[in-house]
């Protein structure tokens, strides 16, 4: 009865403890909640599971995501939610505690920073140990000008949040960080090291917090290159819905598969 793409059973999945959820692409498209999403989430809750959104996109701090899915008419807390803004904070709490950080991003982004204690710039400044930049919608030539600046005047680590080419759209794609990270590699010769997914820190953080061993965890997302790859890297099982960027002629040219395709998270909801 549960067959996917290729015939597989997937009905190991129903009873799954810990649900991964990418967003964009995956269980909305903007403003429009795909159909079956509330339904999934009921049905994760009713029967004990857990689920946790992990997103890459950075444009967006946790409560501005509340809000978004809340005006979606999904009830979630923060609890529900890791980003890679969070990851970022984590690293940069770890690694860079009290540095200064110049960081380019949405006005979201950056408040997500200070509110969880970094040490912020927006501004050039030559005492700055590390450049951060993150998905940004709201990306001016202004602030293009000064991260370059930034990174070619100063030898400092720098970080991206995430990897992603493109973030889905109504009428198709944008650029995300990463696309964005490549346009500024080609005006300072520099690459930063990407921080979210592909990477299993954010998967591996959210299971060791609720407690959870990897047969209970399954990631879902609709990019092979982060999503999926980053469950691989975890070691769990991975759905690739082609409700949002990758076709099959992406998972037909990747060297990355996950273990099951699906047309979209839909297909989860009990018959």
């Amino acid at each position: 009865m549960y067959k996917d793409y290729f015939g597989k059973d997937y009905s190991k999945l129903l009873n799954k403890k810990l649900y991964l959820f990418d967003m964009d692409g995956t269980i909305y498209l903007e403003n429009n909640l795909f159909d079956g999403v509330k339904e999934l989430l009921s049905q994760i809750e009713n029967q004990g599971g857990k689920y946790v959104f992990i997103t890459n996109n950075s444009s967006k701090s946790v409560f501005d995501y509340v809000n978004k899915l809340a005006n979606l008419g999904l009830e979630v807390t923060k609890e529900n939610f890791f980003t890679s803004t969070q990851a970022t904070v984590e690293l940069l709490k770890k690694k860079y505690a009290n540095k200064l950080v110049y960081a380019q991003g949405t006005r979201s982004f950056i408040k997500e920073l200070i509110d969880n204690d970094i040490n912020v710039t927006i501004h050039y400044d030559n005492t700055a140990s590390v450049i951060l930049v993150g998905f940004d919608p709201e990306l001016t030539g202004e602030k293009l000008r000064t991260t370059c600046k930034m990174l070619t005047e100063l030898n400092v680590p720098y970080y991206a949040t995430n990897p992603d080419w493109v973030c889905p759209v109504d009428f198709g794609y944008i650029p995300d960080c990463g696309s964005m990270c490549f346009g500024i590699e080609k005006a300072t010769g520099k690459m930063p090291e990407f921080i979210g997914k592909p990477q299993p820190t954010m998967i591996n953080i959210v299971m060791e917090k609720f407690g959870y061993k990897k047969e209970d965890v399954v990631v879902l997302g609709d990019r092979l290159y982060t999503d999926i790859a980053s469950g691989v890297n975890a070691g769990v099982d991975t759905v690739m819905v082609l409700s949002g960027e990758a076709t099959m002629n992406d998972y037909n040219q990747s060297d990355v598969k996950p273990t099951f395709v699906l047309n979209s998270v839909k297909e989860l909801v009990k018959k």
